[in-house]
């Protein structure tokens, strides 16, 4: 069992940190609408899908869709697990900062 509070360095840089975000809310995600999403480009995307991958924290699929290759990705569990236990490592820094004002 993975400690459900882990700040996770791999997810933490913004861009990570977003493409996790954005496709932890849908089963899969078409690498259009996640750069789109995004407004990455098609190499920056690729490169940050390519580390998520060899993590082990997303799967990628390339099925054939009217003769044209796509790129689709998702969560695997264990990239779920780690973004939900970066969320909340990040709500308890929060919630342990002194507030402003």
């Amino acid at each position: 069992m993975t400690d459900r509070r882990r700040f996770d360095e791999l997810i933490h840089p913004a861009t990570r940190l977003s493409i996790v975000a954005l496709m932890a809310a849908a089963d899969w995600a078409d690498f259009t609408f996640i750069r789109d999403q995004l407004g990455l480009s098609d190499s920056a995307l690729s490169k940050q899908l390519a580390t998520l991958e060899d993590a082990g924290y997303i799967t990628i699929e390339r099925p054939l869709s009217e003769r044209r290759r796509r790129v689709r990705a998702r969560l695997t569990p264990l990239g779920r697990d780690r973004y939900t236990g970066h969320v909340v490592a990040l709500r308890e820094i929060i919630a342990g900062a002194p507030s402003a004002g």
